[in-house]
């Protein structure tokens, strides 16, 4: 029995790297596909195809899904939404490895608007976090072979913004999904996440700002790259969340969901994506990653004890 947990630890350890690495290759491809393509366009197909592909797979668990899913569903959807959309927009003027380390300061985030939702204080952890954090992203920005020492641009805001956006989700899913099943809560904030994206894509094309022509030019050739995003990124990699986060050590989870960013960096670099990286950057790279184990693990892991420490905050990717 104990030699089969472990195999089974071995095997969620494999499905969460499988997802990191998928998310990881999202943020190249996002880029791409947004330089092409509207970013509430992509999102409407990216959602579209993920809710409908996740409802006939648990068309079962669909069964199950009442009124009291309803409000849930819409605020996390609308979060969700709000968070992928102002980060691809960010993605537009930012790479795509600050832009994932940027994004995964969500992590840092939470425990403060867990403060404000649940009146849970965050500990040390959270506090000493942040402030590695924080350095982090100042030295992403430093820039000394520039005009400026210290320069950030509108897409690292936006994408720091999204991070906001992310933790908020996060908090919601744990403050108003609690008692929910996790599998209608995903499928009804795609479908909410969805039908916002179709909106927004229907106003910015009647005011002209999301032109259909560019859109029909290049969409064949981006088909397989949606198809990729909604499949892959966004079904797939829960499903390999889920499934990993069942078998896998809490405290080894937390670590290795944290590689996403690191996946895209290493992305971005070897496809020469990551203009003007420099030493510094790479720095700010490595503080935001280790705030970021500082926080989901509580270095748990350098601790003797193999009990997960008392958790304050839930985990979640979307």
């Amino acid at each position: 029995m104990k030699h089969q947990k472990l195999n089974m630890a071995r095997v969620g350890s494999a499905a969460l790297f499988a997802a990191a690495f998928i998310w990881g290759t999202s943020f190249v491809m996002m880029k791409d596909v947004s330089e092409k393509l509207p970013p509430s366009l992509l999102l409407a197909l990216r959602f579209t195809i993920a809710c409908a592909a996740l409802a006939l797979v648990f068309f079962k668990h669909m069964k199950k899904m009442d009124k009291s899913y309803l409000l849930p569903g819409l605020v996390i959807g609308i979060l969700l939404f709000s968070a992928y959309l102002i980060q691809t927009y960010g993605l537009i003027g930012t790479t795509p490895g600050k832009n994932a380390f940027l994004t995964a300061s969500y992590c840092v985030i939470t425990p403060f608007l867990f403060w404000a939702a649940a009146k849970k204080r965050p500990d040390r952890y959270n506090i000493l976090s942040a402030l590695i954090c924080l350095a982090g992203i100042l030295l992403i920005s430093v820039d000394f072979a520039g005009e400026s020492l210290f320069h950030i641009g509108l897409g690292d805001i936006l994408t720091l913004i999204c991070g906001f956006f992310y933790a908020a989700q996060i908090v919601a899913i744990s403050v108003m999904a609690k008692d929910k099943d996790p599998v209608i809560v995903t499928v009804l904030q795609f479908g909410v996440a969805a039908v916002l994206s179709w909106i927004t894509f229907g106003v910015l094309s009647a005011f002209g700002l999301a032109p259909v022509g560019a859109v029909s030019a290049d969409f064949g050739s981006l088909a397989w790259q949606i198809l990729y995003l909604a499949l892959m990124c966004t079904g797939a990699a829960i499903l390999f969340q889920n499934f990993g986060q069942k078998y896998a050590h809490p405290a080894s989870a937390a670590v290795i969901l944290t590689f996403e960013a690191v996946f895209g960096a290493l992305f971005s670099l070897a496809l020469g994506r990551e203009e003007g990286f420099t030493v510094w950057r790479a720095l700010g790279f490595v503080l935001v990653f280790a705030a970021v184990v500082i926080s989901e693990t509580k270095l748990s892991f350098l601790r003797r004890k193999r009990e997960r420490p008392k958790k304050e905050i839930p985990e979640g990717h979307t």
